[in-house]
């Protein structure tokens, strides 16, 4: 225990393995929970209500984290470096929340660090993985009232049941 196996560049699992299991679609519970986190207070609360459901259900649990590169960034080198920083800061904390949570409470945890546009990551993790559930943290930016969420796009394009944590 306590140290993280990689099996994608961008992947990282810490606590017990996913136990092995035979699945029969809505019979046996949810196999994997997936939670998409930026550090925000919202997406905390999500990660905390998805790592309650995958600790009760006894399900693996994939916390996913994407940094979407600005468009600043390729006009000033100097923001690109900014926002390099602030990305590898967020993953190193999610990384010892994600470590620290998987050995305390004995859920598999698999952490997913991806950059590019937030919504076509979650999606393709969700899909990748055949999420059971996606957690998302509601929008508190005021424009996403009118062009629309990560939340909602999740829940109008998705494949798979959203809960959005307020």
């Amino acid at each position: 225990m306590g140290t993280s196996v990689a099996r994608h560049p961008d992947e990282e699992h810490y606590g017990p393995a996913v136990r092995p299991m035979k699945f029969e679609r809505g019979t046996d519970g949810p196999r994997v929970v997936m939670v998409g986190v930026d550090g925000t207070e919202t997406s905390l609360r999500a990660a905390a209500s998805a790592f309650g459901v995958a600790r009760r259900q006894g399900c693996g649990l994939t916390m996913v984290f994407v940094a979407a590169p600005g468009l600043l960034a390729s006009l000033a080198p100097q923001v690109g470096y900014a926002q390099q920083e602030a990305f590898e800061e967020v993953a190193a904390d999610l990384k010892r929340e994600a470590h620290r949570a998987a050995e305390e409470y004995g859920v598999p945890v698999t952490l997913v660090t991806r950059r590019g546009d937030a919504f076509s990551e979650l999606a393709a993790v969700a899909d990748a993985i055949k999420a059971d559930f996606v957690f998302v943290g509601a929008s508190a930016q005021a424009g996403h009232k009118f062009v629309g969420s990560i939340a909602t796009r999740l829940v109008r394009l998705g494949h798979w049941p959203v809960v959005v944590v307020p």
